[in-house]
């Protein structure tokens, strides 16, 4: 229970002069402390968790509140001095157990998200009935600080085992280290109660002024504790926070990736379009290539007297023989209607040769419902290091030029 004055031995009250008044003192200013910490970690996950809308802040904002309570249940019975009846054992210890429960169930909710450790209603269910029992017996002072102590530093102890569990996660370090902290110090203030109840004589009486001592100040080391399982909250969300933002900005980079893909590729033929080249122009222009720049012959024909389907048909077929007759590593793409062009790192003039009489070989016969395709290409070398733009324009003068040679 929360750090008390103890009882005079010579009038059975509480003691107000000597020692006795000290240790009083020591009580008041302990349990201030600790009442105002509580008071300020409450309003601050009250105000985490309209900013921060997880589940586990939530559940977190209640057990502070608990805890809270339970100290302020206490703060009556010594200002009122009111007999330890069933309302106060109830309430002290339910709100004790609760926020040691509520505490540990969402830090599991952290570690598994989705999961529950207890479902909410045998948690409830669990926590009325404990605060049952406590009302019911007819405990003493010491003793409900003897049995409340070690359920909180046992229950503690577990908590933190389980968040200790394989996988591991590093957010939540700090506030498994709160658990096995503060669940250590429960089961220390449980001891020195239980000196308490022992038979006079039974210890020296230095080690029971001590322990007398220690039940009056250690509400200070509860709040430090305390501070510490906060910090361990908070890090545990923030840690969580972090991951969920780098996901989302991954999620983000990758539907940036796919929507530039879709922006940059041609729908009707599924080549790269005129938006991707200049990127693979200047992915290329270190070492140089060459650049091919092709128009089909007699296209707009094909839509005035087919119609535009078999345009379009013939536009992925072309596109489907320049794919068959260029290597993987070269870019391909639809650069507008039916001009199409090709940059080829590292083919020359020679080898290109071959590959157009392999495309021509494939386009010259009828084939899927659309008619021979002719086609009129324009060749031109962008040096290593050279200005991308201006081979472009030189093959697609070459090109103009090959066609109007054609004609002659």
């Amino acid at each position: 229970m929360v750090s008390h004055p103890p009882l005079c031995h010579t009038c059975g009250s509480r003691g107000t002069e000597g020692p006795a008044a000290l240790v009083n003192q020591l009580w008041v200013w302990s349990t201030a402390v600790q009442t105002t910490s509580l008071l300020m970690i409450a309003v601050f996950f009250a105000a985490l968790a309209r900013s921060v809308r997880l589940v586990e802040v939530r559940i977190w904002v209640l057990a502070w509140v608990c805890n809270l309570f339970a100290l302020l249940v206490t703060v009556v019975f010594w200002y009122f001095a009111l007999p330890i009846g069933p309302l106060i054992r109830a309430g002290y210890m339910g709100g004790k157990s609760a926020f040691v429960v509520l505490l540990i169930q969402g830090a599991w909710a952290l570690k598994r998200p989705g999961a529950q450790l207890l479902t909410p209603r045998y948690l409830a269910g669990g926590l009325l009935g404990y605060a049952a029992v406590c009302a019911a017996l007819p405990l003493r002072l010491e003793q409900v600080g003897v049995v409340q102590h070690t359920t909180m530093g046992l229950v503690l102890l577990l908590g933190g085992l389980l968040l200790d569990r394989q996988p591991r996660d590093h957010g939540l370090g700090w506030l498994t280290a709160g658990l096995f902290l503060r669940g250590g110090l429960a089961l220390v203030e449980a001891v020195a109660y239980g000196t308490t109840l022992l038979p006079g004589g039974a210890l020296a009486p230095d080690t029971v002024a001590r322990a007398t001592s220690f039940l009056s100040a250690h509400s200070s080391l509860d709040s430090g504790l305390e501070w510490l399982l906060a910090l361990g909250c908070v890090i545990a969300v923030a840690e969580k926070v972090q991951r969920e933002l780098r996901q989302a900005n991954e999620d983000l980079l990758v539907a940036q990736a796919d929507l530039r893909r879709l922006a940059d590729r041609d729908p009707l033929t599924a080549l790269a379009n005129r938006r991707a080249l200049p990127e693979a122009l200047r992915a290329v222009q270190p070492e140089g290539a060459l650049l091919l720049f092709f128009d089909l012959d007699g296209f707009k024909q094909i839509n005035d007297s087919l119609g535009h389907h078999t345009g379009d048909l013939c536009l992925k077929r072309f596109a489907e023989a320049l794919r068959e007759s260029f290597r993987p590593t070269d870019f391909v793409a639809r650069y507008a209607g039916d001009e199409f062009v090709v940059v080829a790192p590292g083919l020359h003039e020679v080898g290109v040769a071959d590959r157009l009489a392999r495309l021509r070989g494939l386009l010259k016969d009828d084939a899927d419902d659309t008619p021979p395709i002719r086609f009129s290409v324009g060749t031109a070398p962008l040096a290593p290091g050279g200005h991308p733009e201006a081979a472009l324009k030189a093959a697609d003068e070459a090109m103009y030029a090959a066609r109007a040679t054609a004609r002659r």
